[in-house]
């Protein structure tokens, strides 16, 4: 991921089998942002929660988790840190 500023620069170029590119935008989120593997939250005890529903498999129940149709048969487990 990149954030670019206003008035940034910027060049693109794909090799000779193309490319796929997506591009967000929006304002800047406000305060402090947590990452932990996959998840990020404006707060450290989401990031808990969500470990811990990870680890259960809670896909269902869990609001914080909507998996597309068929994407539970492989379950990936959180690193060990």
């Amino acid at each position: 991921m990149m954030v670019f500023r206003p008035g940034d620069r910027i060049s693109v170029k794909a090799r000779e089998r193309g490319a796929r590119l997506m591009l967000l935008g929006g304002e800047t989120l406000s305060g402090p942002r947590h990452i932990w593997w996959n998840f990020v939250s404006s707060s450290k005890e989401k990031i808990e929660e969500a470990k811990e529903a990870w680890r259960r498999e809670d896909w269902n129940s869990n609001p914080m988790f909507h998996l597309p149709t068929g994407d539970d048969k492989e379950f990936i487990p959180l690193p060990p840190r």
